[in-house]
């Protein structure tokens, strides 16, 4: 009897994008066993998308790219199938859900594939309900794909993928743009389509890892050049090797970078902790009383206002998304809007930056009014960040998609030369100067799309998930330069689902719920709302989550506040004052 092929079986891959000198990824080789759930890390660039993009054939029959070596899927060689015959084996979630949302209503969208392989019409409703309440979108079944928030799509997208039925899932950044109670939904969903006697397995390219740990198998690491370093279990491999994976700069559980901090700090951590419960025994096993820092953060209740928004109001189509939003932002602060997805987030930093023209209320960034002044004014004042950094790109190279704006306000030239310089070698794109921005990488168009905010210099930086798609390294470098930004007076304002970096980096946090301003203050306060935070669709950051039952550890949120080896009453920790050079931590405030 013949055996059953793998349902994923990757040798040697190789692929180079046409124009390109370097084969990203070079040399990859695993294989899939049914009910698997295989996660792929490495830094920003080094092929992750592209090699999600051969596991359904997209590589090389629709995407311009050679590739060396082999995918069988089902046994079946890519090179010798049609992509539509490969989508009943692999279904995919791509990194940007708009790249392959297509019809007019929720429900049509998830339809649409099985309708395409012909699936009966009864099990095609049966499979789009199914797969619409799996991810909390059944009761917006008749609404446009366009009302949807980025969550929203990336949620739609996900379940498009689950009514395929497809054995294979393969999954580029789901959790992204979703909340932290939306990953937590993703996640149980992909836990019980996997496991064992399961014959759905799943690849996946995730940053958010400990949202993803429980559902994990095992872990396949590309370094930067996109050749394979590391394959194996995924505790036992964070547990190994996290040194190494952390000089790849590629992003660990929190619980494990806590080890790693811990270890540095003098502290006898024989077994490093991969989950929060094993960093809670950790904690616990060390004897320390942790006393908590003291505040360096909140400025002044007095001080000058860089951002005051009264009685905003913003709709989208004749749908009210923001209702009734005063808030005021001091200068020099740092603030984390949440949220669950739909709260409105986006809408009201579109409407801070001038993006949208709110009907009611009034923004007023430093005395300017956004959604009146003239580009080279508004610019001047703000800089902005969207969402998605596609919607941002004006010109055909990254090069002058950096000087755009410069050139806008009339720059001298020899300055807007000397600020692309230095901008290129801060984001590491020096190497793609004169390509295309809808060429590069979805990391690397993050870091493009940040640098064109930051490269005008303007006293308010407003960014909408900044560290999307970016590995840990260069996350930790885009949110350093923010804080240097703003320890020099700059006043930053980010969208952000990652409730570690809010504790690591912000003086304050405003939370959304439905449209509204559900509460505003001190990041340590909001942070400690455990109520407020399960209301809104949030969760505590994992440090606090894992540590806040520790006896003498209640209060330890970022990786700063963890304590130093000769620290048995919150001496400053030898790791370092601030911690930013671990892994961004400390940002000195409440």
């Amino acid at each position: 009897m013949a055996a059953i092929p793998a349902p994923l079986s990757v040798r040697g891959v190789r692929i180079r994008h046409d124009g390109a000198d370097q084969w990203t990824p070079d040399g990859v080789t695993f294989d899939l066993a049914p009910g698997d759930v295989l996660l792929v890390l490495g830094p920003s660039g080094c092929g992750k998308s592209t090699l999600a993009l051969a596991l359904n054939g997209l590589v090389p029959h629709a995407v311009p790219a050679s590739l060396d070596g082999s995918v069988r899927v089902a046994g079946v060689d890519t090179a010798d199938a049609r992509v539509a015959e490969l989508s009943e084996h692999v279904g995919t979630v791509f990194q940007d859900p708009d790249a392959q949302l297509v019809t007019a209503t929720v429900l049509d969208e998830v339809c649409f594939g099985p309708e395409n392989q012909l699936v009966p019409p009864v099990a095609v409703l049966q499979r789009a309900e199914a797969a619409l309440r799996a991810v909390g979108l059944w009761e917006r079944r008749a609404d446009n794909p366009d009302t949807l928030s980025g969550g929203g799509k990336q949620r739609l997208a996900i379940a498009c993928a689950l009514a395929l039925e497809a054995p294979v899932l393969v999954l580029d950044e789901p959790t992204a743009n979703l909340d932290p109670a939306g990953a937590e939904e993703v996640y149980a969903v992909l836990g019980a389509l996997t496991g064992p006697g399961s014959t759905r397995s799943v690849v996946l390219v995730e940053h958010n890892l400990d949202a993803a740990l429980p559902v994990v198998d095992t872990v396949l690491v590309l370094d930067r050049d996109g050749r394979q370093v590391a394959h194996g279990p995924a505790a036992e491999l964070f547990r190994e090797r996290a040194e190494e994976l952390a000089a790849l700069g590629v992003w660990l559980p929190v619980a494990t970078l806590a080890g790693l901090r811990l270890r540095d700090a003098g502290w006898a951590v024989e077994r490093l902790p991969v989950t929060m419960e094993e960093l809670a025994e950790v904690a616990a096993g060390l004897g320390v009383v942790v006393e908590a820092r003291p505040d360096a953060g909140g400025r002044a209740a007095d001080a000058a206002a860089a951002v005051e928004v009264r009685d905003l109001e913003v709709l989208r189509g004749k749908r009210v998304v923001l209702r009734d939003v005063s808030l005021r932002v001091g200068r020099g602060d740092f603030v984390a809007v949440l949220g669950a997805n739909g709260a409105g987030k986006t809408s009201l930093v579109q409407a801070i930056a001038g993006v949208v023209r709110p009907p009611r209320g009034t923004v007023s960034v430093g005395g300017v009014d956004p959604a009146r002044a003239s580009v080279a004014a508004l610019t001047a004042a703000v800089g902005f960040v969207f969402q998605n950094p596609e919607h941002q790109f004006v010109a055909d190279s990254v090069e002058d998609e950096l000087a755009y704006d410069l050139r806008v306000r009339r720059i001298p030239a020899d300055e807007i030369s000397r600020r692309v310089d230095a901008m290129l070698d801060t984001l590491d794109l020096s190497g793609q100067r004169n390509a295309h921005p809808y060429l590069l990488s979805g990391g690397q168009k993050r870091r493009l799309s940040v640098g064109t905010a930051l490269i005008a210099g303007a006293p308010v930086l407003v960014l909408d998930e900044p560290t999307f798609g970016q590995d840990r390294a260069r996350a930790t470098e885009l949110l350093g330069m923010l804080a240097r930004l703003n320890d020099a007076g700059t006043t930053v304002v980010i969208v952000t689902h990652d409730l570690q970096l809010v504790a690591e980096y912000a003086t304050h946090a405003a939370v959304l719920a439905d449209g509204t301003l559900a509460a505003y203050g001190q990041t340590a306060d909001i942070l400690g709302d455990v109520s407020l935070l399960e209301r809104s669709g949030l969760r505590q950051p994992p440090l606090a989550a894992a540590l806040g039952g520790v006896p003498g550890w209640g209060h330890v949120t970022r990786l700063a506040d963890l304590p130093g080896r000769n620290e048995r009453d919150a001496e400053p920790d030898s790791a370092g004052t601030d911690g930013r050079e671990a892994d961004g931590a400390g940002r000195g405030r409440a």
